[in-house]
């Protein structure tokens, strides 16, 4: 069975990320999707980062009543930061049973060179790489990469952080299900 493996801070998740997710699956690319919560990315500013288990709290109160998708706090165990290559091979030895399909984003892909032990993934894992607006991806003859041609949806979780801030609406940038909950727990306000 192929796992996508869908990496990402999810500060918050919304629509732009559960449409590339859906898009991959009615596409058969893989036959399930996990959403790899990431507790710190070590290329990404931690300062408006919110708690790593509300954030994995709203990714499964998004993806609640689709089986097809599951979110994991498996990088909550690992050390810190969060290095892809260790979650991967812990993965793949945890779960020898399953095929993993790295998916990312075009800008996430042109910064893979300074990702640690990133040959150990070009090697060893299909890529599925989603366009970015401003982002173009050219690879040259990689058997394991991809570029989908996926609907390009430009939302970015720091708007959404923005928005929250300024008590303005998150009306359809966000399922409705995870706006109740960012509200409840007053989740972004300070």
């Amino acid at each position: 069975m192929k796992i996508g493996l869908y990496f990402g801070s999810f500060n918050p998740i919304h629509h732009a990320h559960l449409i590339i997710a859906n898009h991959i699956l009615n596409e058969e690319l893989v036959h399930k999707i996990w959403f790899v919560v990431s507790p710190h990315n070590p290329l990404k500013e931690t300062a408006s980062l919110l708690d790593e288990n509300h954030r994995l709290h709203l990714v499964n109160t998004a993806i609640e009543n689709d089986s097809r998708m599951k979110a994991t706090d498996i990088e909550f165990s690992l050390p810190k930061p969060s290095y892809t290559a260790v979650t991967l091979a812990h993965l793949t030895e945890k779960y020898p049973q399953y095929q993993f399909v790295v998916i990312m984003g075009g800008d996430s892909f042109q910064n893979i060179k300074r990702w640690k032990n990133y040959t150990y993934i070009l090697e060893n894992f299909e890529i599925l790489i989603y366009n970015r607006q401003g982002f173009i991806v050219e690879v040259e003859n990689h058997s394991k990469i991809t570029v989908l041609n996926a609907p390009l949806l430009e939302l970015s979780a720091t708007g959404i952080r923005k928005l929250i801030k300024e008590k303005k609406s998150l009306k359809y940038l966000l399922p409705d299900n995870v706006i109740s909950e960012i509200e409840k727990g007053g989740y972004y306000r300070k």
